[in-house]
C-alpha cells in the first residue's frame, strides 16, 4: 500500500497552514519554501482543497490561504479525499479484477485494511498533529531557517 506524493503533500501543506495559522492568510510561496514543495503543485492541490471547503483563499496584497474551519474539525482523511487520493491496499485499486479479471483470494482482506486505515485517518485532526510536541519544535526550526535565509539574502544584496 502506498500513499502517493499528492496525498502526502496535501497533508503536509495543510499541517503547515494549521501550524502557522494566525490572523492573516498564509501564502503558498511561504508553504512552498518551508516544505520544499513546488509552488505550482501547491496551487493545484489548494484549488482542490478550496473546492472541497477545507481552505479559503484571500485575494490581494497580503493574501493567501487560511483554514475554512478550526483545525480540530479538519481530519487527515478529509484532506486525502479532497485531492482525489485513495488509501488503497488492494492490488487492483478496488476493481475486483486482481487475478486474471477475477477477484483474488485476499481481496476482502486488503479492502478491509484500506477501510481501517481510512477510519484511522478520519480520527486524526490537524489540531491533533499540531499539538504534538515534536511538531512544534520542527515548526520552530523551519521558522528559524527561513529567517536566517532571508537575513542572508538581505545582507548579500
Amino acid at each position: 500500500m502506498k500513499l502517493t506524493t499528492k496525498g502526502r503533500y496535501a497533508v503536509t501543506a495543510m499541517l503547515d497552514l494549521a501550524i502557522h495559522a494566525s490572523d492573516k492568510p498564509i501564502s503558498l510561496a511561504d508553504i512552498s519554501e518551508r516544505q520544499v514543495i513546488s509552488l505550482s503543485y501547491l496551487e493545484q492541490l489548494f484549488s482542490k482543497l478550496r473546492r472541497q471547503g477545507l481552505v479559503q483563499s484571500v485575494r490581494g496584497p497580503g493574501g493567501g490561504y487560511c483554514l475554512s474551519r478550526e483545525a480540530e474539525n479538519i481530519f487527515v482523511a478529509q484532506v486525502i479525499d479532497a485531492v482525489n487520493e485513495a488509501v488503497d491496499a488492494t492490488g487492483c485499486r478496488g476493481t475486483e479484477n486482481c487475478q486474471a479479471g477475477k477477484m483474488c483470494l485476499t481481496h476482502h482482506l486488503w479492502t478491509d485494511l484500506s477501510n481501517q486505515i481510512h477510519s484511522f485517518l478520519s480520527d486524526i485532526s490537524l489540531a491533533d498533529l499540531v499539538s504534538q510536541g515534536e511538531m512544534q519544535a520542527h515548526a520552530q526550526r523551519q521558522i528559524e531557517q527561513t529567517n536566517t535565509a532571508e537575513f542572508l539574502n538581505f545582507v548579500s544584496e
